[in-house]
């Protein structure tokens, strides 16, 4: 998110002394980081009803609110906290954390009295929702802080939206917390301000940020090492066509989902390749970081297990596996926290908010594809421990994930009015409204929809295809187990920034010296550098097709020839199918042709 007032409260902070708020009685940390202190000076000059404050995965957005609300107990201006959390593991772990301040919440209150032993409640958007007149009359019959973590699941129905604002309008305070861009739908979010821009779109408007960006350049976060494989996919769609593609080549929206879908079939090649490969890297990582740990981010319980099980194979030992968000999973995901084993396999839940420092390895096998489940998954990896680690995370190159990776540093703000379209533009909205649902699902039973769906997976195989680092891409494909892809899964864990930028250059100077050396015939593989290597998105195949259609119309009044004629002219000329179907190579060369015919009739 970005806020006019943001980045002069970032810049602010840091002129702060490092004590703030000096010698703190009432049980907080002795010394905050530059971006809590300036969060802190902007509440307490301002004393606001409603505060939102977004800040980054991992930056430390539980020690600032567990901060303030220490602060305002001990000055009286609340009698009570009261802490909604998207899940039931979250809301135990923020009990556990504000009674290490001194902070008692229960996290099991469910109706009636409280006991006196205790400073409040912690419980979860579901729970406030079921029972918001609940909530509304403990806020009436004492000063109540409200700490709203992860505030974007107000928004998650309409329902919880009307019961967090129908339970806590009547409280003394409110604070909102967020790490992630907010949803991509239109609800509007309960106890945040909406500012009306120049273009008539109301955005949200934070009270403090604190993005990726800069907890980076404070040595906060740790930077991502991305690292991407493509590889050769074949599927059977409903109708019995088998289809066969290349992840990472220009190809329709449809054929991306299934290929990517074919990618992460458990029983193919590519899943193995790129396990295999991480758990190399995580090898490599331990040297450093010795109790480093990986996680798997699965779709489905089936694929989990699945996953799991070639863990196991891979190994040799046995991977934590977290299927649901109860209380077995929730000890399971604690056990492996404390633990230096190497390997855990979720579904979704552990996408968001779940702290496992040491988790510094990272799968996403999963086809949830928004800008904000992509930010909060990453966001498990770069939890901060010491100067100089690095998170290192395996993707299928597909379009939308790689750009989300070269966009890390990018805020969101909220947008609550949809931009009216223009002419055939696209809604950028409604893509992503439907996956959003998936991501935001309370449970991740296995519904059996990919069952339903019509598609069956054939067979997969794994290239090593690039690495993405500081917006910048470095690489040539190399098959899995080569020497190649070994140069970029052994970098170091422990370097500071500059130094892995340095590295990975150095690296793809070598794989392009080596590549020149090979001859010819030995390329068998696209041996071209990763920025010479484009990933062509869905947007980008339209824009090329709408291009194609607006020379082919032009080509139709100057020749007097029909739209459908000249179609079927260029693909005889130029080859390959119908434009819907065409790569964005094909439908370049087409509009080349038709702008040399146009030139040839002047």
């Amino acid at each position: 998110m970005t806020t006019t007032a943001s980045s002069s409260t970032a810049s602010h902070s840091h002129h702060l002394s490092p004590a703030f708020p000096g010698r703190a009685p009432w049980g907080t940390a002795g010394k905050l980081r530059a971006w809590q202190q300036g969060a802190m000076a902007k509440y307490l000059q301002e004393q606001p009803r409603d505060f939102l404050a977004v800040a980054t995965p991992g930056a430390g957005k539980t020690t600032f609110a567990l901060t303030l609300a220490s602060w305002l107990l001990h000055h009286h201006v609340v009698q009570q906290v009261t802490v909604v959390a998207p899940t039931e593991h979250l809301k135990k772990q923020w009990a556990e954390a504000a009674a290490r301040i001194g902070i008692r919440l229960d996290p099991e209150y469910s109706a009636g009295p409280l006991s006196k032993d205790y400073h409040g409640v912690a419980v979860t958007y579901a729970g406030v929702g079921v029972r918001p007149m609940l909530h509304r009359n403990r806020a009436e019959q004492r000063k109540t802080l409200v700490i709203l973590d992860e505030i974007h699941h107000a928004g998650d129905s309409k329902s919880w939206g009307e019961a967090c604002l129908e339970a806590f309008e009547p409280a003394t305070r409110r604070l909102a917390l967020t790490g992630t861009p907010f949803r991509s739908d239109t609800n509007p979010i309960p106890f945040v301000t909406y500012e009306e821009g120049n273009d008539g779109i109301r955005r949200s408007s934070a009270d403090y940020t604190y993005g990726y960006g800069s907890a980076l350049a404070d040595n906060v976060v740790r930077p991502v090492i991305f690292l991407s494989y493509s590889g050769n996919m074949r599927w059977r769609t409903k109708a019995g066509d088998e289809i066969a593609a290349r992840l990472g080549e220009p190809m329709t929206k449809d054929a991306i989902s299934q290929a990517w879908r074919t990618a992460l079939d458990p029983r193919g090649e590519w899943m193995p390749s790129v396990l295999r490969a991480a758990d190399q890297r995580l090898t490599e990582v331990r040297k450093a970081i010795p109790d480093a740990g990986a996680l798997v981010i699965a779709s489905d319980q089936e694929s989990a297990r699945a996953y799991a099980k070639l863990i196991r194979e891979i190994t040799g030992s046995k991977a934590t596996l977290v299927l649901s968000d109860d209380a077995g999973a929730s000890d399971r995901i604690d056990e492996f926290s404390h633990s230096t084993d190497r390997w855990m396999v979720a579904v979704r839940m552990v996408s968001e908010g779940v702290d496992v420092p040491r988790l510094a390895v990272g799968v996403y096998a999963t086809t949830i594809s928004t800008p904000l489940f992509f930010a909060q998954a990453v966001g498990r990896f770069v939890r901060s421990r010491r100067r100089g680690e690095t998170a290192s995370v395996f993707l299928p190159t597909v379009p939308d994930l790689l750009g989300f990776a070269n966009e890390m540093e990018r805020e969101r703000d909220h947008v609550l009015d949809k931009p009216k379209k223009d002419g055939d533009e696209e809604d950028p909205y409604a893509e992503s409204e439907k996956e959003m649902d998936e991501a935001n699902r309370e449970q991740d039973e296995d519904t059996g929809e990919q069952d339903m769906l019509p598609f069956e997976a054939l067979e997969s195989d794994a290239v090593f295809d690039r690495v993405m680092y500081n917006g910048a891409e470095f690489g040539m494909q190399a098959h899995p187990g080569s020497e190649e892809e070994q140069d970029y899964l052994g970098i170091p864990g422990l370097l500071e920034p500059e130094q892995v930028q340095l590295l990975l250059q150095k690296r793809q100077a070598k794989q392009i010296a080596h590549s020149r050396r090979k001859p010819d015939t030995e390329a068998d593989l696209l041996e071209l550098p990763a920025e010479r290597r484009p990933v062509v998105s869905h947007k980008e195949l339209m824009e090329l097709r709408k291009q194609l259609n607006t020379m082919v119309g032009a080509y139709v009044h100057q020749s007097g020839k029909p739209h459908g004629v000249i179609h079927t002219e260029l693909r005889r000329v130029c080859g390959g199918p119908p434009s819907a179907e065409a790569t964005a190579g094909q439908l370049r060369q087409r509009i080349a042709k038709v702008q040399e015919w146009a030139t040839r009739m002047k």
